[in-house]
């Protein structure tokens, strides 16, 4: 009789719920043997869905592939609600047999899988482009004008140029054929991918802008108002890389300068 391990090695080979092995092994009756057969078939079920999860993800990307369409660029981007640092955009053109696993919004993968996540899709990605804008440039133009900018930018970093853009929840002025997503990072692979690259090269500038700008907890926070960031403000007061048109900060700045038109 076949030990446990080994019969738990024939059953990693089995890849379907309905391959014709499963009722070989499920008349050995022993305990360790059923469970390692409940194991296999959870493991079978989770990546079944995963696989149907990912193919959801890729509908549109699937819609312009039978169009013709070869180089589809997901845009998102990240950083248009902290109070400090620049807004960061990214472009990504992913492979056609593209696939991976837990890839998601940037939002609902836990943080400390983000860098892994970023080495897969710059992996396998055909191209990725990037853009930024800083903080004056926010406070010029406004957060939504300045989002527009480094998307623009970082089409146009893109060493491939697209015959299509996915982009979340926006329209870019390029003669460019376009397709404007409500929460496109959950809608689509490619701009899922791109959320996740922006994501993770903001929180190093921002990580880097901590160690130049101690006291705000850039680190943790990437410019985000936490009560920590509060705190440094209200004890150290606005850094360069503060934005200056966002509250409370545009505040404290009026408050600032009405105390010294008093003295």
């Amino acid at each position: 009789m076949a030990t446990i391990k080994e019969i738990e090695q024939r059953l990693a080979t089995i890849e379907t719920l309905d391959d014709s092995h499963w009722a070989d092994f499920l008349q050995d009756k022993r305990v360790g043997v059923q469970r390692a057969i409940r194991k296999r078939q959870k493991a079978i079920a989770a990546k079944q869905a995963e696989t149907a999860r990912l193919e959801l993800l890729l509908r549109h990307e699937r819609a312009l592939y039978q169009q013709g369409v070869e180089w589809i660029a997901g845009i998102d981007e990240v950083g248009r609600g902290p109070l400090a640092g620049p807004v960061v955009a990214a472009a990504v053109i992913l492979p056609k047999d593209c696939s991976i696993q837990g890839l998601n919004d940037s939002k609902q993968i836990p943080k400390h899988k983000h860098r892994a996540f970023y080495q897969a899709i710059m992996d396998q990605a055909l191209a990725v482009g990037l853009g930024l804008k800083d903080n004056q440039t926010i406070d010029r133009v406004n957060i939504y004008e300045a989002t527009k900018l480094a998307m623009l930018d970082a089409v146009a970093h893109l060493s491939i140029q697209p015959q299509h853009l996915l982009i979340d929840a926006m329209t870019l002025d390029l003669p460019i054929p376009q397709t404007k997503l409500i929460k496109g990072d959950a809608n689509s692979l490619s701009i899922a991918a791109a959320s996740i690259v922006a994501k993770v090269v903001r929180d190093e500038i921002m990580v880097n802008y901590n160690a130049i700008y101690p006291g705000y907890a850039f680190d943790q926070n990437a410019g985000y108002g936490t009560r920590a960031h509060l705190e440094g403000l209200a004890q150290l007061g606005l850094t360069p890389i503060h934005r200056q048109s966002f509250e409370p900060i545009k505040s404290l700045l009026k408050h600032a300068t009405k105390g010294e038109s008093d003295d």
